[in-house]
């Protein structure tokens, strides 16, 4: 039902003058007219008597003037609610997905701040491996995505936010800690791997094939899962992992993880900001976005 033709009778109800009520709502007389006689099309009855001096309504009309108030009460406070969404304090839930390399250490850190910022808004990070965030996003159970690996997909946004320097890390005794590793010697060394679908791992193949090595090349008879595993495999001694630096700061500040170059490399990544192409983002979720590209670069 129209709104419109509610407030013209209810105007004219309270008014009892169809002048009175134009004037009132800022239209013409004929409009106002043509809204009740609309109405009364609409419901199939007559809802007002025009017969005398005044305007009465008649038992219809009396029925929904009553009805008619609390509809326009309701529109009222519903564009009242929508103006305080729009200018209000965030609240509700902000959901994010992160891969480990992002999720570890730049997306908790850019949430708690964000958080504090607003108290009234809770949020929630899951961790996933790069693949599994995009899936995500690309089905809408998420409404953002941070990750370490751009993706070609027609119905995603990949939007960059921060660059990430990616490292070989080394056992603390390592001949090559604090120091740069000839490539070749990349072929003597134990490789621990991070799973297929972990965003380094796209980023070192890449690498690695632009020198001419492939990673089945490599001894990485060690797969062990994310970033979690293959650091403590690495600060244990059983090998050697590339990995974002921002992963391994707390362990190269103890000592327990050390950090190699690799002669002519400069293995680095983009982190990005995914999300659904041409979906409605929330107020939350836009405001994240505006924070992470002035804190996370």
């Amino acid at each position: 039902m129209d709104t419109r033709q509610l407030a013209a009778f209810v105007a004219v109800m309270e008014k009892k003058s169809f002048s009175q009520a134009a004037e009132r709502l800022g239209v013409t007389q004929p409009a106002v007219s043509l809204q009740i006689r609309s109405l009364e099309e609409r419901l199939g009855r007559q809802l007002l008597d025009r017969s005398g001096r005044r305007v009465e309504p008649t038992e219809a009309g009396r029925l929904l003037y009553r009805r008619a108030q609390r509809i326009l009460q309701l529109e009222e406070q519903l564009v009242d609610d929508l103006a305080e969404e729009e200018t209000g304090r965030l609240h509700g839930m902000l959901s994010i997905g992160a891969s480990t390399g992002p999720g570890g250490h730049l997306v908790p850190l850019l949430l708690c701040e964000f958080q504090q910022e607003h108290p009234d808004l809770a949020v929630s990070l899951v961790i996933s491996d790069t693949d599994r965030v995009i899936e995500q996003v690309a089905d809408r159970e998420l409404e953002l995505g941070v990750v370490g690996a751009l993706r070609r997909h027609r119905s995603l946004e990949f939007e960059p936010i921060a660059r990430d320097e990616i490292v070989l890390a080394v056992p603390p005794g390592h001949r090559y800690a604090g120091k740069e590793m000839p490539v070749e010697r990349l072929r003597e060394e134990k490789h621990i791997v991070m799973q297929a679908g972990a965003g380094v791992r796209h980023v070192i193949e890449d690498e690695l094939r632009s020198s001419g090595i492939r990673i089945r090349e490599l001894d990485s008879k060690l797969e062990l899962g994310l970033q979690e595993s293959v650091k403590s495999a690495v600060a244990a001694g059983f090998g050697v992992t590339f990995i974002s630096r921002t992963a391994i700061e707390g362990e190269l500040a103890t000592g327990t993880i050390a950090a190699a170059r690799v002669r002519g490399f400069d293995p680095a990544r983009q982190i990005y900001v995914v999300r659904a192409a041409g979906r409605s983002t929330t107020r939350a979720a836009e405001a994240f976005l505006e924070f992470a590209r002035t804190r996370a670069r």
